[in-house]
């Protein structure tokens, strides 16, 4: 796996971890704000072919 991959893959990861602490805390901004940045990581792994469920980090 390639640097760029492992990276992309590291901050997927550690924002699903922020997206559920925020929605646990019931911080409906900040959910929505990590929900956007997960949806723009998963955007961008999808434009270089990386598949998200393909590796765990």
């Amino acid at each position: 796996m390639d640097a760029f991959t492992a990276g992309l893959l590291q901050r997927i990861k550690a924002t699903e971890s922020d997206l559920t602490r925020a929605r646990d805390e019931g911080d409906e901004f900040l959910v929505d704000v990590e929900q956007g940045e997960l949806d723009d990581l998963r955007r961008l792994a999808a434009e270089h072919g990386v598949e998200v469920g393909a590796y765990s980090v």
